[in-house]
């Protein structure tokens, strides 16, 4: 007998739930019988073997949208194809039952080409399996062109543009130039350079360490200290939040916009649009889209002027539609590092108030934009004073330097205890299918510091300590930028807060860094002061000058 595909029969589709049971038994017999691939040997057919609909469908499953049991493969398993040389499918039985005239079935016809000669598959006789390793070599034997192979179903997927800003992070470590910098990065690093952790977060660290942290699972909600802990670090004492705030962790800023996105379309509706400003954190609106929310933008920064467009902002949130959702950065705007004043802020939540539109404020900085944690909350504490409906997205990874640990909240002030309750009930319900509980050792963390009156005391200082620093680069790079030569303005890098600056430089001049001087950043003139100290800050503020010499920085 040959040992070409010809001999071979995989599984039918459309089993029912009984023949499907009888594919996992046969598939747990297989993994009990494994074989070499080169084996010739023999193996009893198990009794309870039907049809090996346990292994790979000869057809696309139109009603599944899948391969049948595919996924139970690893890549180390070895498969074993059932040889059935003249069974029908159950499609051919039901047509050609009763019709002694009906022509013989060409099983060989509609068979998959899964395995070709060269695969490593091996039948003897009718009574025997083959097996074969699930591995790139016999996946690179399927036909490309059957839409129903493997490969096949995939050829059509295209490839995602990349991220812009892990894009630049990965070429910058691969470039070999001595004097490389990066100002693209965003997280905090110190005035060597290096990455840095808060000693408040060792010191809590060791703390659980000792205290023999488990690693249960957390309440779909989260840790709810941690929430109660973070609650009052963003509301204040005075907040009352166990009637009043509906709140839950996220999976950092990221998660905790993606849960606000799909908890206002599904109960405020899509058909009410976001208003983000302009130019906003790039990851903003591709979330909202993805929430199923129309995004639209309202002005934000005036290029011509490199400051604030107060003006136009006011106009555009006026503008929109009654109820519209209007997003916020609490503090320390990304990326033009530019903030409204309190007297703006008013002004802002007053308009928003008067267009019954709800405010969802984005809090990624609280405490390491001024240094002040209780100045950075401001504007949202405000909003609620004023009864505006606010949504409040909270990260820890700036702050607290827990960036890897995706520690944050979503909360939603409520009228009282029995909406808190309804909308808690809800929140649950999105995060459970989405990742069913957020991680624990970070929140445990920023919980030891906050609940610690001493370590809390402790970290608000080295949060001060960064914001201190970030502030000194702005000025120390200003006055560089002046001794390289250049004439032009530059006073609003000072102006401007937080981690980010907002340089005035285009494209072209962004990409001349790079290219000519091996200094990374992104190509919209946002320059990360993070990533600037003592030793690169005039080798940078030269750069900057060659790029910008002779040409405009305000659009």
């Amino acid at each position: 007998m040959a040992t070409t595909t010809e001999n071979l029969s995989s599984s039918i589709e459309n089993n029912s739930d009984e023949d499907d049971e009888g594919g996992r038994a046969a598939f747990a017999a297989q993994k009990k019988h494994k074989m070499s691939p080169h084996s010739a040997g023999t193996v009893d057919r198990p009794s309870s073997i039907r049809r090996s609909s346990l292994l790979l469908s000869p057809e696309w499953d139109m009603e599944r949208k899948s391969l049948r049991h595919l996924g139970d493969l690893d890549d180390d398993d070895q498969i074993r194809i059932a040889y059935f040389p003249n069974i029908p499918t159950i499609q051919d039985v039901a047509t050609n039952e009763g019709d002694d005239d009906a022509p013989a079935v060409d099983v060989s016809a509609a068979r998959r080409s899964l395995f070709k000669t060269k695969t490593h598959a091996t039948v003897t006789s009718d009574d025997e399996w083959s097996t074969a390793s699930v591995t790139s070599d016999s996946l690179s034997d399927f036909d490309d062109d059957d839409d129903h192979t493997v490969t096949g179903i995939w050829q059509n997927v295209p490839e995602a543009p990349p991220d812009a800003i892990l894009g630049i992070a990965a070429a910058y470590k691969a470039c070999e130039h001595p004097q490389k910098v990066n100002i693209c990065v965003g997280a905090y690093r110190d005035d060597n350079g290096n990455p840095y952790v808060l000693p408040t977060v060792r010191k809590a660290e060791y703390r659980l360490l000792e205290q023999n942290e488990v690693k249960e699972y957390l309440p779909i909600e989260g840790d709810r200290d941690f929430v109660y802990c973070a609650m009052k670090f963003a509301y204040g004492r005075e907040m009352d939040i166990e009637n009043h705030v509906a709140a839950v962790q996220s999976l950092s800023g990221t998660g905790a916009c993606m849960l606000g996105g799909q908890f206002l379309a599904q109960f405020w509706g899509s058909d009410h649009p976001i208003y983000v400003p302009n130019p906003t954190w790039g990851n903003h609106i591709k979330i909202f889209k993805q929430c199923g929310l129309k995004v639209r933008k309202y002005r934000y920064y005036d290029r011509s002027k490199n400051a604030l467009d107060f003006e136009g902002m006011l106009k555009d949130i006026k503008r929109a539609k009654d109820g519209s959702i209007i997003l916020l950065h609490a503090c320390a705007h990304n990326p033009t590092g530019c903030d409204p004043t309190m007297e703006q802020w008013k002004e802002i939540v007053s308009l928003i108030s008067s267009k019954s539109h709800i405010a969802f404020f984005d809090s990624a900085y609280q405490g390491f934009a001024t240094g002040n944690s209780e100045k950075d909350a401001q504007a949202f504490r405000y909003a609620v004073s004023q009864h505006v409906p606010i949504l409040l997205a909270q990260s820890f990874a700036k702050n607290f330097g827990l960036y890897g640990e995706r520690v944050g909240t979503l909360s939603i002030v409520c009228g009282d205890v029995v909406q808190k309750e309804r909308i808690m009930s809800e929140l649950r319900s999105i995060i459970r299918p989405l990742y069913s509980s957020p991680p624990r050792h970070g929140s445990s963390i920023v919980k030891t510091i906050l609940m610690d009156p001493a370590l809390k005391e402790e970290y608000y200082q080295e949060c001060a300590k960064m914001a201190i620093r970030i502030k000194k680069m702005r000025k120390k790079l200003e006055e560089a930028l002046q001794v390289a030569g250049s004439i032009h303005d530059w006073s609003h890098i000072t102006k401007q807060i937080g981690m980010f600056a907002y340089t005035g430089m285009d494209e072209a001049m962004c990409k001349q860094l790079t290219e000519e001087f091996s200094i990374f950043l992104t190509t919209n003139g946002r320059i990360s002061m993070v990533g600037l100290n003592n030793s690169n800050l005039t080798y940078v503020a030269n750069a900057i000058h060659t790029v910008t010499a002779g040409k405009t920085i305000t659009a």
